[in-house]
């Protein structure tokens, strides 16, 4: 039994406080999963669901590399929730049943090369990464060139809106991880 009651419901939250429930209602078309909980502090529901919002719909990353990237990394982590919204977003997008059942099952069969890039079979080396959130200087590097654009967009250094990249590459989860030995 759940030690706080989730939060399904406006007449859950105080009425101060309606106006972020019905913000992430309107975004999410339903208040569900970790918001059930978020909403015991609706201050910090509100900003999660902003920051989620941005980093997951905003971004100057392809929406089929974010989407791709967080099902492997939500696979990785038995991240039910994560996945079933990813992989439903994956089909919307067109992306093969066999890439998805390869992101599921931990292989790369049927993966086609435009995907492979991204997804791939999760070994040793990338649960040290999704672990520790630093990659070998050859990975880092390697992820870098593939996403090197984008890097120097969020850096500020070309005239774009910054972004926040939700994961680059299947390295590193909200923010860049991946590329810290870049200095």
């Amino acid at each position: 039994m759940a030690r706080l009651p989730p939060i399904t419901s406006k007449d859950q939250v105080p009425a101060e406080h309606g106006a972020i429930f019905d913000s992430i209602l309107a975004s999410r078309g339903a208040v569900q999963g970790p918001f059930t909980m978020f909403l015991h502090s609706p201050e910090l529901a509100g900003r999660l669901a902003h920051l989620g919002a941005y980093v997951r719909f905003e971004g100057s990353l392809d929406m089929r590399v974010r989407v791709l990237a967080t099902m492997t990394v939500a696979r990785e982590f038995e991240a039910v929730y994560v996945w079933g919204a990813q992989a439903g977003g994956a089909r919307r997008l067109g992306v093969p049943e066999t890439t998805i059942t390869a992101i599921r099952e931990n292989h790369s069969r049927g993966i086609p090369p435009e995907d492979s890039q991204i997804v791939g079979p999760v070994d040793d080396r990338d649960r040290c990464i999704l672990a520790r959130r630093r990659t070998a200087r050859a990975d880092g590097d390697r992820a870098f060139q593939m996403f090197e654009r984008q890097i120097r967009i969020a850096r500020g250094v070309e005239r774009e809106p910054p972004i926040v990249v939700q994961v680059q590459s299947r390295c590193a989860i909200g923010g860049a991880g991946c590329f810290q030995q870049r200095g």
